[in-house]
């Protein structure tokens, strides 16, 4: 395998199901045909069927769609509930779909709507599909966050929903540092099980929908500068797909564009925030998604006989 980590490294994908939260579109969609071009069974689970019905026909392999809004818990239940209907058996679960600055809004369940899609959704999508996973040697939950992690974040407990004052940026980054703190909590509670592995990556600047809401005041500089710090979603996926296939990979790594400022480049092992690493906080926000979630995660039990799957430390 070269330095440069592209879709040809990925080994053949046959006999595993793979679940991609907005596959529809951008990064999620160019995840999604990555793995079905590699024999994997792929479920494209989006809000939008109408479109993803018609990604799913521009795809090659097996590939099909299940309904998901992130923003409601009973269309997360009712959509993990389809799934287990249809598959004994998850091996990746690649919790990628997110909304990104938007005006102040919140879900259906009253959460704000960064916070509640981005990281609450998944949670309990996480938590309702987990035990599927838990039999698979191999399997990977890969949840995507942003280096926007890093500006103004912080887990704000005394004001989850933002109610007392509203700052997209704030609370974005909310949500991506807690896509990570879930993750590297999630690893730690998988550890002794010894199959499934809970990763994270970013995919650094990538020319997506996503960033249709950016403040107008940012919105007219980057549409000047994009050509020369954005990159195509093919390439902003590629770190999805590594922590997804790569055979190296150990659990609570997190993998984004190896170039300068992780802005663009091909997929490498990356450092997150200190703050990100803090176990207690971790430990507090999964304390508080499930409470506010209604979902459980599965208690998790030791395997005889089994060989741990790894997990990596904070660098």
């Amino acid at each position: 395998m070269s330095d440069k980590w592209t879709t040809a490294d990925i080994a053949g994908q046959h006999g595993r199901v793979a679940v991609v939260t907005g596959a529809n579109t951008g990064l999620g969609y160019e995840t999604a045909k990555a793995l079905a071009e590699r024999g994997a069974t792929v479920v494209l689970a989006v809000r939008n069927v109408e479109k993803g019905e018609q990604a799913a026909a521009s795809m090659t392999g097996d590939v099909s769609v299940q309904a998901l809004d992130l923003t409601s818990l009973d269309s997360v239940r009712t959509a993990a509930a389809a799934l287990r209907s249809r598959f004994d058996q998850i091996d990746l679960l690649i919790n990628n779909a997110g909304v990104m600055y938007t005006p102040k809004q919140t879900t259906r369940d009253g959460f704000e709507m960064q916070f509640g899609t981005n990281h609450l959704g998944h949670f309990a999508l996480t938590g309702l599909l987990l035990d599927l996973m838990l039999p698979v040697p191999g399997s990977r939950v890969v949840t995507v966050s942003s280096t926007g992690h890093r500006i103004r974040a912080a887990i704000h407990f005394d004001d989850l929903q933002w109610e007392r004052s509203y700052s997209r940026v704030g609370a974005y980054g909310q949500s991506k540092l807690a896509n990570l703190m879930f993750t590297y909590e999630l690893q730690r509670r998988l550890a002794a099980h010894g199959t499934t592995v809970a990763v994270a990556a970013h995919p650094g600047l990538s020319g997506t929908e996503l960033a249709r809401n950016t403040p107008a005041a940012l919105r007219l500089p980057l549409t000047w500068f994009a050509p020369l710090i954005t990159q195509t979603p093919a390439m902003g996926s590629l770190p999805t797909l590594r922590a997804a296939t790569d055979p190296a990979v150990l659990g609570g790594q997190y993998y984004g564009p190896g170039g300068r400022y992780e802005v663009m480049g091909h997929p490498r092992l990356v450092t997150s925030s200190p703050e990100s690493y803090e176990a207690a906080v971790q430990q507090r926000l999964w304390s508080v998604s499930e409470d506010l979630t209604g979902v459980t995660f599965p208690v998790v039990q030791p395997q005889r006989n089994s060989v741990p799957s790894g997990s990596a430390a904070p660098m």
